[in-house]
């Protein structure tokens, strides 16, 4: 047993010594949760997996998942055809029917998109979006901020534990999860580098890479268009931490420039 494990027990000590005994304190459950804390500190590829095919399943139950014949879902599809796998790591889309403007993407390659943000993008726009989260993807950052959610989930979680399976999610632990991985923030190196890498991706695809800045523009639009709106505080959010948006529309249109990539008259939604 480590150093930071024996810390992290000791504490745990100090505090079931300070409980006050009419609580009835579910020690069993404590307890448990020491364990799957100890185990999160030395978490196998094989276990992330189940995490994250755990978390993604809860996740699609809980949301409103448009169905096959959704205009959403066509869409969709339409727009995606062709992008298979990001470094091996193959892709599936699925479209949220919810009020958030947001997209997001997943360890395993499931990327979910939000009906309202289809709903103000173009398809150029929503595809540079959906490249710039497959970057994150392949680059592994979607993975290490999954892995830094799920270890701090549970050891903020020691009063929720499971006597089953260690890839087995309760309510509450999916809960902390999902603040986790909204409250996550990408450095800015990631950041530029998921940009570069989502042109490049949509590039070999066939795709436009001008979807990239267009995206971006589109953004930033929303952003001074809403900044009184709950939309412009989420973007806001959104953005807080993230590199300029002037410096990303920047560099992605002197690399389209640059490469002779003619940029699109119009960026119509694929009916």
């Amino acid at each position: 047993m480590n150093i930071r494990i024996s810390r992290f027990l000791c504490c745990l000590c100090f505090l079931l010594f300070h409980v006050q005994m009419k609580a009835q304190f579910d020690w069993v459950r404590m307890l448990g949760g020491v364990s799957k804390a100890v185990q999160a500190v030395t978490l196998t590829d094989e276990q992330m997996a189940e995490y994250v095919r755990e978390y993604v399943a809860k996740m699609d139950a809980d949301n409103n998942v448009c169905p096959e014949n959704s205009p959403y879902t066509i869409r969709l599809k339409k727009l995606t055809n062709g992008l298979r796998d990001a470094e091996g790591i193959p892709l599936n889309f699925k479209v949220y029917q919810v009020r958030d403007i947001n997209a997001f993407a997943c360890a395993d390659g499931s990327v979910r998109v939000f009906s309202s943000l289809m709903d103000v993008m173009t398809d150029d726009e929503l595809l540079g979006v959906i490249g710039h989260e497959i970057g994150h993807v392949a680059h592994r950052d979607s993975k290490k901020s999954f892995r830094t959610a799920l270890l701090t989930s549970a050891l903020k979680d020691g009063i929720s534990s499971s006597h089953e399976k260690i890839a087995v999610l309760t309510d509450s632990q999916l809960g902390t999860l999902t603040e986790a991985m909204i409250n996550a923030r990408y450095s800015q190196k990631q950041e530029c580098a998921a940009d570069d890498y989502g042109y490049t991706f949509l590039k070999k695809a066939g795709k436009n890479p001008w979807a990239m800045a267009l995206a971006f523009r589109k953004l930033k639009q929303l952003q001074n268009n809403a900044q009184n709106s709950q939309a412009g505080a989420f973007l806001n959010q959104l953005f807080s931490s993230h590199p300029d948006l002037d410096m990303r529309i920047e560099r992605m249109e002197e690399r389209a420039i640059k490469e002779k990539i003619a940029k699109p008259m119009m960026t119509l939604r694929i009916k």
